[in-house]
């Protein structure tokens, strides 16, 4: 998807750069909070970044066989602030160019349920790139358990992937979906397979090489217990 984005000639640059953004704005526009900036200028800015990378081929410039694409993109922001911020800032919401839908309530409401957090702008960025690639694997398997007609299987046993066993017993959730002790489990381990899966399908496509998935995830659920 970002070597597509990339090359603005290939054919669905245009839907990959706006996947692309969609995808990675929030941990950007995290980042920028953190450092200061208010919630209109961490909007143009993030915008005006994205904007960037397309006008001066930024994009180009990625390669898969040097280091993590979540590396580059904090890399890219910090340059893009110190060479670019006086043009950045000119650039305002309705302009020209626009590449991100913004829900600005949604996005300052997630801000806030983390704001709390002291993090650093930089620990602020892994934060949350970490819960939006957690966050991607999830919603890909839950539309599998919805398109399979199991949406409810899945709103009741989902708990079990984070580890907060307490929030459900074993005893409720069987009686819940009406299994017994040995389905249930099998129906646990399965999900928690799967999203194991997914999980490092998305992870995939950021790293080098696949020798790096296992330490990203690991990097990943470090930066979520921050």
């Amino acid at each position: 998807m970002v070597l597509t984005a990339g090359d603005v000639t290939a054919p669905g640059a245009a839907d990959a750069l706006e996947q692309l953004c969609a995808t990675y704005w929030y941990p950007l526009y995290f980042y920028l909070r953190r450092r200061g900036h208010s919630p209109h200028d961490a909007q143009d800015l993030t915008q005006g970044f994205f904007a960037g990378l397309l006008e001066n081929d930024g994009l180009r410039s990625v390669n898969r066989a040097k280091g993590k694409f979540r590396s580059f993109l904090l890399a890219s922001i910090k340059n893009f602030l110190l060479n670019d911020h006086d043009r950045a800032a000119a650039l305002k919401r309705g302009g020209a160019i626009t590449f991100i839908s913004w829900e600005e309530a949604a996005a300052e409401m997630r801000f806030r349920q983390t704001e709390a957090i002291a993090l650093a702008p930089d620990q602020a960025f892994e934060h949350s790139w970490a819960l939006t690639v957690l966050e991607l694997a999830l919603g890909k398997l839950r539309a599998e358990y919805v398109a399979s007609g199991q949406a409810s299987r899945f709103e009741t046993l989902q708990v079990y992937l984070t580890g907060d066993k307490g929030a459900l017993s074993y005893a409720e959730a069987a009686a819940r979906l009406q299994l017994g002790d040995s389905a249930l489990k099998m129906s646990i381990q399965r999900l928690r397979r799967r999203f194991g899966e997914l999980l490092r399908t998305e992870v995939a496509q950021t790293v080098s090489t696949p020798a790096e998935i296992d330490a990203e995830i690991r990097a990943l659920f470090a930066a979520v217990r921050i």
